[in-house]
């Protein structure tokens, strides 16, 4: 599968995402590989930013909870951001990160949605479905989704995230008193796992650690390239 270039080719092959069935994926071993990626652009770009604008990915991967492997790459947006569109702007920067990885995940966590998106196929489920990998998506809030009150200050406490009466997620609290973020099930994945394996890869912080690795290698190497943003000039 390619990525599109024009909306309107988003569009159908989202369509076509959304009524696509593959088979659940369930982990075979105790301990999986997961990786995550994540792309930033420079720093208080006026409005949606622009196609053409500087960006800089990178995707980490982790064995248990060690980290095993960074890749880096530095590209340049497509498009400028589109609501329920971003994969015009990050979907082939964050395959050729995850792809510049020696070794081969067996599962992929993405800073987007899944089925949490006005056409059902949000960037987490369409690049799980280029890259052929198990994928799960964490973002701050949800798209869509209905958002529920979510009291329960503990880890783990969570609410369900439903799109037409489907369960498409969680709004679930990673560390104790932190607020919550919202888990997409993405592609091959459900709901109850993505939440099972968001919670078992987080650990000081609210976010996935392979997440927050790979945003982490991608600000650093945004900062090294000295870019000056249009508030510092």
């Amino acid at each position: 599968m390619d990525w599109p270039t024009t909306l309107e080719e988003l569009i159908q092959i989202q369509a076509a995402i959304d009524q696509m069935k593959p088979e659940p994926w369930l982990p075979q071993d105790a301990q999986i590989s997961a990786a995550g990626a994540f792309v930033c652009f420079p720093r208080n770009v006026p409005g949606s930013g622009r196609a053409g604008d500087p960006a800089w990915a990178a995707a980490a991967l982790l064995v248990g909870h060690e980290l095993n492997e960074v890749a880096t790459l530095v590209g340049a947006s497509a498009e400028p951001f589109i609501r329920g569109a971003l994969a015009l702007r990050e979907g082939p920067l964050l395959e050729a990160a995850l792809r510049s990885l020696r070794a081969r995940p067996d599962l992929v966590f993405v800073d987007a949605t899944g089925r949490d998106h006005p056409r059902g196929a949000g960037l987490a489920l369409q690049l799980g479905a280029v890259l052929d990998r198990p994928t799960i998506g964490v973002t701050r809030r949800p798209l869509v989704a209905k958002t529920p009150e979510l009291s329960d200050p503990s880890r783990g406490a969570r609410a369900p995230l439903e799109v037409r009466g489907q369960i498409v997620g969680y709004w679930l609290r990673t560390q104790a008193g932190a607020e919550p973020i919202a888990v997409h099930a993405a592609w091959r994945t459900e709901a109850e796992l993505a939440a099972k394996l968001t919670l078992a890869f987080t650990e000081s912080s609210r976010t996935p650690e392979p997440i927050r690795q790979a945003r982490r290698a991608a600000r650093q190497l945004r900062a090294s390239a000295g870019i000056r943003t249009p508030q510092s000039q």
